[in-house]
């Protein structure tokens, strides 16, 4: 089984993704109450633009016990898919599930801004991408303005004179 599992991944990486989906359906049917095999059928459907059908399959995959990097995962795509569909509350409540669960995800983080944007949240949006940013950049000419984004960040809209 591990070996299909791993093949079902390979098939989605290499682009082949009716084939990753037919597989992994396949394994869900012996295995239903598998949390890593709903995860990667949402994963499948996900990859293919099918957003709505993945929902259900990610819900269950938590649901199941989903741990580790896979929850993690899990958590990007639920709230992604979430925001995709236009709903915006469900997929800001995932995030927020998400960051209680791993604070230093920094897809989360972005993925999470990106539903605050949605919500018209845009100075939470953007102070959450700026201290991404100046967190994780190699880029030096970033860096030598990090104190200075990392104060504005949070202050957009104010005005001095």
């Amino acid at each position: 089984m591990e070996s299909e599992r791993q093949h079902g991944i390979n098939l989605r990486k290499e682009g082949k993704l009716q084939e990753s989906n037919q597989l992994f359906s396949m394994l869900l049917r012996a295995s239903p109450n598998d949390a890593f095999l709903n995860y990667q059928y949402a994963w499948s459907f996900d990859a293919r633009g099918e957003e709505s059908k993945a929902v259900p399959y990610y819900e269950r995959a938590i649901d199941l016990g989903l741990s580790g990097k896979e929850l993690e995962g899990a958590i990007v795509g639920l709230g992604s898919t979430f925001r995709a569909l236009g709903e915006y509350e469900k997929s800001k409540g995932i995030f927020v599930k998400g960051l209680e669960l791993f604070p230093d995800n920094r897809a989360i983080q972005v993925f999470y801004s990106m539903t605050l944007h949605n919500l018209n949240e845009h100075q939470k949006a953007m102070e959450i991408v700026l201290s991404c940013l100046t967190e994780t950049t190699s880029d030096e000419e970033i860096l030598n303005y990090r104190k200075a984004i990392n104060f504005y960040k949070d202050k957009l809209n104010d005005i001095w004179k």
